[in-house]
């Protein structure tokens, strides 16, 4: 088990752990900037997934929500797009210091990206059993053939992004 100084949680690696945080721990201000980014997503008629990666230093290096529609590209989910943000501001392929916080699970394809981009830490809101690629489906991380398996951090303000989520498809459904 491993400690993360900056924040004071644990993570067992790729396992998860759970939310317990005081309320002015960083993962909570940067997940309020992801839930930005996914309240415009729902605002513009995506899906409403909102992410954002920062620095060792805590600095904001991207933020976007999911662009799937808008861009007419499947592969425009939240996380994918502020990965090649972030690698164009840094002018690197790889964030191996930086942290992605994430309102839903990473499908499989964006947590292949994050595994090969070498992010330090990924923290999430929602589970995301249907589609998820982290702790649910393909579960990347835990694979032998995965090539870095960050520290994982699941459930930071999952009512929040569940109660999005399920607003956004309830209303689509009608």
């Amino acid at each position: 088990m491993r400690e993360d100084a900056a924040s004071g949680l644990t993570s067992m690696g790729p396992k998860r752990h759970g939310p317990a945080m005081s309320a002015e721990h960083p993962a909570n201000r940067f997940m309020q900037m992801a839930l930005e980014e996914a309240q415009a997503a729902a605002a513009r008629g995506e899906v409403p997934v909102g992410a954002v990666i920062v620095s060792a230093e805590g600095e904001v290096l991207a933020r976007a929500g999911n662009r799937t529609l808008e861009d007419r590209d499947p592969t425009a989910h939240a996380e994918m797009l502020v990965i090649r943000q972030a690698c164009a501001v840094l002018g690197s392929e790889r964030l191996i210091d930086c942290d992605l916080y994430v309102t839903l699970e990473p499908c499989p394809m964006c947590a292949g990206a994050i595994s090969y981009a070498r992010i330090r830490r990924l923290y999430f809101g929602a589970d995301d059993p249907k589609s998820g690629g982290v702790e649910h489906g393909a579960r990347v991380f835990s694979r032998p053939t995965c090539h870095h398996a960050p520290e994982v951090y699941g459930g930071i303000d999952a009512a929040t992004s569940t109660t999005l989520l399920q607003g956004f498809f309830a209303a689509r459904r009608g």
